[in-house]
């Protein structure tokens, strides 16, 4: 598992990259064509927009093309005020004649600005509102700008281009109109690969989790096996030393052997019963009795069962109940159990001149109990997951605390049960403190 896990994590990396790339290739390949087919189609409308300005110019005025004049002066007096398309359209027309170029390319909702010019100044010609801004902005605006020539001049384009009228049409902001009609299928895209992202972190975080609690139940089952090979081995020796002939005969060593027996069948019970309890708080089928009763009686009853172990390591209790309110609804029973449980982890993992202390206090409508040792400590990792069902941090040698990690997860089902809420500090090396808040009953 341990090498197997991080080749999976890189190949389904790799994998997702290779996708976000690949369809951002794709997005964008498919943008640039679209801008394309979008440019053509604009230069198609704009040639047909021109060629309708010229018939309909050509239906207006006479044909340019006349030779019976009967004077010079009224060959120069036709060219001198020939009239134009922008002599002969108004600017709403002209506007029309482009619209329904553009529509019949099927570009009905496309916006554009117009111009009819006979050079490059656009100040005396027809403009439409906002062309001179759009004609001025950057090329990187992506405007399309498109000129068409709207006569044919009798000589060279180089020879009459001044004489030569053209229509100029720009559509503003192209990408963001191709964004527009693309706008389902870049969405589509951006929101299947947000899906394969998520469901690849999701996918990491289970192995991550799988891999954690696969440690969690190696480690619970090597401590099973201790906690239980343990008591098998004394009994076993027990009940061997029962059948020596010796032992048969004194009563005193009789009842000696036979007590370890029942001491150990008891411990033994114990954790089974601690694997039971856990696995019922799993499925969430523990029943509380509860009932009124004051917090200060029932921390009371668990200070009675942990004094003896304090006084075989030569401790100290110090004990501050000064909460004045103490009136709370708990199961006497649990209650009590979770606070010998803090008790008994600060008993088992105390150092020399061990020392607990424990005080209660009124906040607000809440009773604060607090547990301080000065014990060996927790780092800031332990203390994260300290609450985790079968978790036990790593004491090494000097402290090899037997158990299955059940205790600290009871307590704090237990506290939440209550509705109340538990927190945990500690300094490694210097000692811990639990500290938990229960809602005071009227």
């Amino acid at each position: 598992m341990k090498k197997i896990f991080p080749v999976i994590t890189i190949l389904i990396l790799l994998s997702l990259l290779g996708l976000i790339f690949f369809q951002w290739l794709w997005i964008k390949g498919a943008m640039d064509t679209k801008e394309k087919q979008f440019e053509d189609e604009i230069i198609l409308a704009t040639s047909k927009a021109a060629m309708s300005l010229m018939e309909e110019k050509g239906n207006l005025v006479p044909s340019p093309k006349r030779n019976d004049f009967l004077f010079p002066s009224d060959k120069f007096q036709f060219d001198f005020f020939k009239s134009t398309i922008s002599q002969k359209f108004s600017k709403d027309e002209i506007a029309n004649i482009i619209r329904k170029a553009f529509n019949s390319r099927g570009l009905k909702s496309i916006p554009f600005e117009f111009a009819i010019t006979s050079g490059s100044a656009f100040a005396d010609e027809v403009i439409s509102t906002n062309f001179i801004k759009y004609y001025n902005d950057s090329i990187d605006n992506r405007n399309i700008r498109h000129f068409f020539p709207l006569e044919s001049p009798s000589g060279s384009a180089s020879e009459n281009l001044t004489q030569t009228e053209w229509l100029c049409i720009i559509v503003p902001n192209v990408n963001n109109l191709v964004f527009q009609q693309m706008g389902w299928f870049i969405i589509g895209a951006i929101i299947f690969t947000l899906i394969i992202t998520a469901a690849f972190f999701i996918t990491i975080r289970t192995l991550l989790k799988q891999k954690k609690l696969s440690e969690i139940k190696s480690d619970f089952i090597n401590n099973m096996t201790h906690e239980f090979k343990t008591p098998l081995a004394t009994i076993s020796l027990a009940v061997d030393a029962l059948k020596n002939e010796k032992v048969i005969a004194d009563k005193s060593k009789m009842d000696y052997f036979t007590a370890i027996i029942k001491e150990e069948n008891k411990r033994m019970n114990k954790q089974v019963e601690a694997i039971l309890q856990a696995a019922l708080l799993d499925k969430q089928k523990v029943q509380l009795n509860l009932k009124k009763i004051p917090a200060h009686e029932l921390i009371t009853s668990a200070l009675n069962n942990i004094k003896l172990q304090v006084e075989e390591k030569s401790g100290q209790l110090e004990i501050n109940l000064n909460a004045a309110k103490d009136l709370i609804e708990a199961d006497e029973v649990h209650f009590t159990n979770l606070i010998n449980n803090l008790l008994d982890n600060a008993v088992k993992y105390s150092k020399g001149n061990l020392k607990i202390k424990l005080t209660t206090q009124n906040i607000g409508n809440q009773i604060k109990i607090k547990i301080t040792d000065n014990g060996i400590g927790m780092n800031k990792e332990t203390v994260s997951r300290i609450f985790e069902k079968f978790y036990r941090a790593h004491t090494g040698n000097i402290h090899n605390v037997k158990g299955f990690g059940l205790g600290l997860s009871y307590v704090k089902t237990m506290v939440d049960a209550h509705h109340g809420t538990i927190k945990a500090e500690s300094v490694l090396g210097k000692g811990s403190t639990f500290t938990i808040h229960m809602p005071l009953t009227s």
